[in-house]
C-alpha cells in the first residue's frame, strides 16, 4: 500500500485570469480500513486475471463506504462551512461578542432550523477567521511525510494575521511616551521587522475523529490552503490530484487512523462565446493601452538630413593587462576622416583615472570601467565614388605614474570603430618606441620619461601622409600589453527607415550601409582587392616589352 500515494505535497502556482470567485474544488476523504484495503487488493487480483468476468466487481465494494467512512464535498471559494465544535459554540449568544461571531450566530441558527448542514467532516476557514500560519503548521505535519520544524520566520509570520485582526484605532491626541526607538535591541529587530505580504487565504479542515465523537479540536487537521494575492496569482498546497494517487493523511489520535485526501479542480469552464468575447476584450484592451503609450513617446523623432548618416558610439575602457609598471590612466582621442563631422561641443578626446594593477592569474590587470561617448555625422559629396568610406579612428596612449608623480609611456594603439551596428568587444595590442642601451632603461626606471611620438595618428597611418609608400625602416618597438574596449554603436540615416530606398539597389554609400551583416566583409574584401590589383599592375611595369607582347599574343592565342 505504501506505493499507491501520492508524496509529492509541494506547493504549486497558478495564474488564472478568471475572477477568483469562480473557484470550485471537490474534496474527498475516505477512511482506511481493512475492508477497503482487502476490496482493492482483490480488485487488482481480479483485473490481472485472463477471464475477469467470473467474478463481480460489484460484490466486492464493501457496504461500509457510505456515511461516516466516506465524504465527498464541492467548496466555493471564500464559503463558510461550520465544524461540529464551531456549531456548538455559536448557538450560544451569549459566547458571540464581535460582529462576525453575531453573522455566524444568525448563520448557524438559520442551520439549526432548516435541514442542516451539508457537511459532517470537511469544514472551511475563511479570510475572517482566526486560523494562523502556526496552526496550519502543525497541522500540515498530518498530510506530509517529512516531519519538520518551524522555522523562526514562520514563527513570527504566524501572529501577523492576528496583530492585524486585534488592531485597533488609536486616539492621535493622546500623546505616545516613546514615540522613537533609537537604540532597537537584537530581540526588538527579530520581532518587529517581519514583511506581510497581502494574500487572502482559504483553508480547508477536515474533524477526522471517530465517529459519534466530533467536534474535538485535537482530531481537526488542514487538508488543503488557497492563497491569492489579487493579480490572478493563485497558491495551493498541496496541488490537485491530477488523476495521481491521492494523499496520506494521519491522525494524532491513539488508533493513528489513516485516509485518503482527493482534490480536484471542478470549476465551471468557460464557454465558447464567452471566452471569444474575452479575447477581443483583452485585444481592444493591449490596442488601447498601446495607443496610450504612443501618445505618450510622439511621433516627432530627430532625424539626420537626407544623405547624412549619423554614428553614435557609446563606449567603455574595461582594462589594460600585460604593462611593466603600476598606476596606469588612458590619454585618448578620436580622429574623423574627410567627409565626417561632429557637433561643436562634442569632446573627442579624454583621460581615465589612474589604476593601480591586480595580479589576475598570470596577468596585471588595471580594471578602469571608464565609459565614454562619440558622435559623428558622414556627408557624402560624390555619389558616383563607389569606395566606402573611412571610418573615425580612437588614438589613445597609456602611461604609468611613478612615485615621484612622473609619467612613462607604455604604449601606444588605435582602434578603428566597427562599421557594423551592435555591440562589439575589441582588444587593442599597443607597442612603444625603443631607445637601445642601457642609459635609457635606467633613465625610465629612476627619473621617468622615454621616447614619444609627436604625432600619435603615426601607429597607424598618419592623416598628413601624401606619399605612396610609408617606411619605417630602422624604427625600433617594443611590444607591450594591450587594452580591452566594450562598443555599443548605433547608426541612424533616413535609408534605412524608407522603404523606397531600401528597394534600390544600394548605389550610394548611405544605401551600402543598410546591410549590416555584409558590410565590414565588403570593405575587407575590396581593400584586398585593391592591394593585389596595385601589386599586380607594379609587376607588369616591371617586366621588359617584348616579354609583356609574347604574353598578350599568348593570351590571344588561348
Amino acid at each position: 500500500m505504501a506505493e499507491s500515494w501520492n508524496t509529492d505535497t509541494s506547493e504549486a502556482v497558478y495564474r488564472s485570469r478568471d475572477a477568483i470567485k469562480n473557484l470550485r474544488i471537490s474534496v474527498r476523504v475516505e477512511r482506511v480500513t481493512s475492508s477497503v484495503v482487502l476490496s482493492q487488493h482483490l480488485q487488482q487480483t481480479v483485473l490481472s486475471q485472463q477471464n475477469p468476468g467470473v467474478i463481480e466487481l460489484d460484490t466486492l465494494t464493501p457496504q461500509a463506504q457510505a456515511g461516516d467512512n466516506v465524504e465527498e464535498l464541492v467548496v466555493h471559494w471564500q464559503e463558510k462551512l461550520f465544524s461540529q465544535s464551531e456549531m456548538d459554540l455559536f448557538q450560544s449568544e451569549a459566547a458571540c461578542h464581535s460582529p462576525l461571531e453575531k453573522q455566524y450566530h444568525t448563520e448557524v441558527r438559520a442551520l439549526l432550523r432548516t435541514k442542516g448542514r451539508r457537511n459532517q467532516r470537511v469544514f472551511t476557514y475563511t479570510e475572517h477567521d482566526r486560523f494562523t500560519s502556526l496552526q496550519q503548521l502543525h497541522s500540515e505535519d498530518s498530510v506530509t511525510t517529512a516531519q519538520s520544524a518551524p522555522t523562526f520566520l514562520a514563527e513570527r509570520m504566524s501572529t501577523v494575521r492576528n496583530r492585524r485582526q486585534e488592531r485597533r484605532t488609536v486616539d492621535c491626541s493622546v500623546p505616545r511616551s516613546k514615540m522613537i526607538t533609537w537604540e532597537p535591541s537584537h530581540d526588538f529587530v527579530k520581532s518587529s521587522h517581519v514583511v506581510t505580504n497581502a494574500m487572502t487565504t482559504m483553508h480547508i479542515m477536515a474533524d477526522l475523529g471517530p465517529p459519534g465523537r466530533l467536534g474535538l479540536k485535537e482530531n481537526e487537521c488542514l487538508l488543503f490552503t488557497v492563497r491569492t494575492d489579487g493579480n490572478g496569482v493563485v497558491l495551493l498546497k498541496p496541488d490537485f490530484n491530477k488523476g495521481k494517487e491521492p494523499y496520506r493523511v494521519e491522525t494524532n489520535g491513539e488508533k493513528k487512523e489513516v485516509w485518503r485526501l482527493t482534490l480536484d479542480n471542478v470549476s465551471t469552464a468557460m464557454a465558447a462565446e464567452d471566452k471569444e468575447k474575452e479575447q477581443h476584450m483583452y485585444k481592444d484592451l493591449y490596442s488601447r493601452h498601446k495607443d496610450y503609450l504612443n501618445s505618450l513617446v510622439g511621433h516627432d523623432f530627430e532625424m539626420p538630413p537626407p544623405g547624412v548618416l549619423r554614428l553614435m558610439v557609446n563606449g567603455e575602457i574595461v582594462s589594460a593587462l600585460g604593462f611593466e609598471y603600476d598606476n596606469l590612466y588612458v590619454h585618448f582621442f578620436m580622429e574623423l576622416p574627410n567627409n565626417w563631422s561632429t557637433l561643436p561641443f562634442q569632446p573627442l578626446s579624454g583621460v581615465t583615472q589612474t589604476c593601480r594593477t591586480k595580479t589576475i592569474g598570470k596577468e596585471s590587470v588595471a580594471l578602469f570601467s571608464y565609459p565614454f561617448s562619440f558622435e559623428a555625422f558622414h556627408l557624402r559629396e560624390n555619389e558616383s565614388q563607389e569606395s566606402l568610406p573611412q571610418w573615425p579612428v580612437l588614438y589613445f596612449k597609456v602611461l604609468s605614474l611613478d612615485y615621484w608623480q612622473r609619467y612613462r609611456t607604455e604604449g601606444y594603439g588605435y582602434l578603428v570603430f566597427p562599421a557594423t551596428p551592435g555591440k562589439h568587444v575589441v582588444t587593442c595590442h599597443t607597442w612603444r618606441p625603443l631607445q637601445t642601451g642601457t642609459v635609457s632603461g635606467l633613465r625610465r626606471f629612476f627619473i621617468g620619461g622615454s621616447p614619444e611620438l609627436e604625432d600619435h595618428s603615426y601607429v597607424r597611418v598618419p592623416g598628413t601622409f601624401k606619399g605612396d609608400r610609408l617606411s619605417r625602416f630602422g624604427f625600433c618597438t617594443e611590444t607591450t600589453g594591450s587594452l580591452v574596449f566594450n562598443l555599443h554603436c548605433l547608426q541612424h540615416a533616413r535609408a534605412f527607415v524608407d522603404a523606397r530606398d531600401l528597394r534600390k539597389k544600394r548605389q550610394s554609400v548611405v544605401d551600402q550601409l543598410g546591410g549590416f551583416s555584409q558590410q565590414g566583409a565588403v570593405y575587407n574584401i575590396m581593400e584586398a582587392f585593391q592591394r593585389a590589383r596595385r601589386r599586380m599592375q607594379e609587376a607588369r611595369e616591371s617586366l621588359p616589352g617584348d616579354l609583356i607582347n609574347t604574353s598578350a599574343q599568348t593570351q590571344s592565342m588561348m
